[in-house]
């Protein structure tokens, strides 16, 4: 029992949806990926409240709510906190672009009834690592009495806490200058109650931070830095047994590009060992750049250790495209060796490709797809369209030089056009969006990547339920896959101000006739590549399939291969790639 001298400072942690077209926000009953910051925030506030930072007489009551799977009600938050005793912070964590207005409206009412608030995340660390004025959306935040964070919490998120129970938060508090070490910080971890509110066993933790590499496009570098911070192969086995402890298996490992951790090697030792020696079971997603098979042993160890799905920063596969956005570290003529690579381990690969470079129109863009559909032996494709994200270089220039870029942050999600672009315009651009993923999702080409799974050795079961989510995300729910889940939850009185609230006669029929249409579509999904599935697993030949991508890389294919032949950028690639071979072997 608490004595009766006891104070209660309530924290609520909150990590924001955004708004699709129709102004309603994007929520599942079961959402896809739980939140690495998240988890993040919630570990470094259990370790605020061991350590009773706040003083001995003040118990700290953390709730974690992810908005794409539960819905957020600031009026009761606010009354939570008020019967609490009144002392507490509402922290939005996280907040991405295209995230900031939903956080600023659950912020409003909040701060309406008194209750502090704080945002952060890569748009505020984002705008204040790169420009040199306080930008509009972040000016308006901060009147409204909303504290800004910028950088990471590590080692700073307990001065935030002291600052609210005192009432006295900073308008901004700025650490972009001084990025934490990792090694031996509290670790990431959401309960396993908030865990079950996703599609799986899964959760997210970062085994490390920051980039070396200078792609124009990106935030990272510009938020996490390029210098490598990781945490010890100690740090992360206690990640993973404290998740295995409450029955959670399955972890997205959030590093932009594990490959250049140079903790990789001893934390996939771990793992191996975990697994190996030991019979835990455990599986990884994890992202990597196009070069990681040329570093020894990586591919084979990150097997060993449990990963079954890689993503991969692709992007394009015009070399004067990567060279324009400064990701020289990806090579054309690599590609295929990288890949191979993976599928001889049994490695589901997806890949993210950009739209959008100044050379794309409609047309090259379709071109492209189809022949990587040929050539590449790839399992998913997801489309981005190049998006000039605050904190990023592209961004950085565009506002410097007074380019016009669309005003609404919600627009900011990858998904939308949002600046001009030399060779297409608004509605082109926004017409190769939608082809690019109709020209690669085909029944012909999905088929003929269940027959390559099956052919080394994954599972065509598996396959086909990545395909229903991709495809069926983009097809059915017009909402990228990335922000995809299942059942989705439309509130009629959560609509962004501006969009009327419909009236309950009108809404709910809507509703319920939309929920049935769409799982009519799934069902006959689901009926056309189940048949293909049973057609393959009949094959007395499957094991045997092989096609051109699939094919091992031979001498010759710098010159037989369309992808190397399709343009003199490409060709030039490829001559280069001759020349070094012809180096190397001298």
């Amino acid at each position: 029992m608490l004595a009766p001298s006891t104070r209660r400072f309530t924290l609520v942690l909150i990590k924001p949806s955004h708004y699709d077209d129709d102004g309603y926000v994007i929520q599942w009953m079961r959402s896809a990926i739980p939140s690495n910051t998240l988890a993040v925030l919630n570990g470094l506030a259990l370790d605020c409240c061991a350590r009773r930072v706040l003083g001995p007489d003040v118990e700290i009551d953390i709730v974690a709510f992810d908005e794409t799977n539960t819905r957020i009600r600031p009026h009761r938050i606010a009354r939570r906190i008020g019967e609490a005793g009144g002392l507490g912070l509402v922290a939005l964590v996280g907040v991405q672009s295209n995230q900031f207005p939903r956080a600023v409206d659950i912020a409003r009412p909040l701060r309406a009834a008194g209750v502090q608030v704080a945002i952060g995340g890569f748009h505020v660390s984002g705008c204040l690592a790169m420009l040199p004025d306080l930008p509009a959306d972040l000016a308006a935040a901060r009147d409204l009495g909303i504290s800004l964070f910028a950088g990471e919490a590590e080692g700073r998120f307990e001065t935030v806490l002291r600052d609210a129970l005192a009432g006295t938060l900073a308008p901004i508090y700025n650490f972009m200058a001084d990025l934490p070490g990792l090694d031996g910080a509290p670790m990431p971890l959401l309960p396993a109650a908030r865990i079950e509110r996703t599609g799986g066993r899964l959760t997210s933790f970062d085994a490390g931070r920051g980039c070396p590499f200078q792609c124009s496009f990106c935030t990272i570098i510009n938020v996490q830095g390029r210098k490598s911070r990781h945490r010890t192969a100690d740090d992360v086995e206690a990640i993973i047994r404290t998740n295995l402890a409450q029955g959670v298996d399955h972890f997205f490992i959030t590093d932009d590009n594990l490959a250049r951790n140079r903790n990789w090697e001893a934390i996939f030792d771990r793992m191996i060992a975990m697994r190996e020696e030991e019979g835990l079971f455990f599986r990884h997603v994890i992202q990597v750049d196009t070069l990681c098979h040329r570093i020894p042993r990586f591919i084979e160890k990150a097997a060993r250790a449990g990963v079954a799905r890689v993503f991969l920063g692709l992007e394009s596969i015009n070399p004067e495209s990567l060279v324009g956005a400064k990701k020289k570290q990806n090579r054309i003529s690599e590609y295929r060796k990288m890949l191979l690579a993976w599928k001889k381990v049994g490695c589901f690969t997806y890949a993210g490709y950009i739209l959008g470079f100044p050379s794309d129109t409609p047309e090259s863009i379709v071109r492209d797809i189809k022949i990587i559909q040929r050539e590449l032996p790839l399992d998913l494709l997801e489309f981005f369209c190049l998006t000039p994200l605050p904190g990023s270089e592209d961004h950085k220039k565009l506002a410097m030089a007074g380019v016009a870029m669309d005003p609404d942050m919600n627009k900011y999600d990858l998904e939308h056009v949002t600046t001009g672009h030399p060779r297409m315009s608004k509605q082109e651009w926004e017409r190769a969006y939608r082809l690019a993923w109709e020209t690669y999702y085909t029944p012909d080409h999905m088929a003929t990547v269940m027959r390559r799974a099956v052919a080394t050795g994954i599972s065509p079961g598996k396959m086909m339920f990545l395909f229903l989510w991709f495809y069926g995300c983009v097809i059915i729910e017009k909402i990228h896959p990335l922000e995809g889940g299942y059942l989705r939850r439309k509130v009629r009185r959560d609509r962004r101000p501006g969009f009327p609230v419909e009236n309950p006669f009108v809404f709910y029929p809507k509703y319920l006739l939309d929920l049935i249409a769409k799982h009519v579509r799934v069902g006959r999904m689901i009926w056309c590549l189940g048949r293909v599935r049973r057609a393959i697993k009949r094959d007395p030949n499957r094991a045997r399939f092989m096609d051109l991508a699939l094919t091992p890389v031979a001498d010759d294919e710098l010159e037989s291969l369309e992808m190397f032949q399709v343009s003199d950028a490409t060709r030039a690639a490829a001559a280069k790639a001759k020349r070094m071979a012809s180096a190397a072997a001298s």
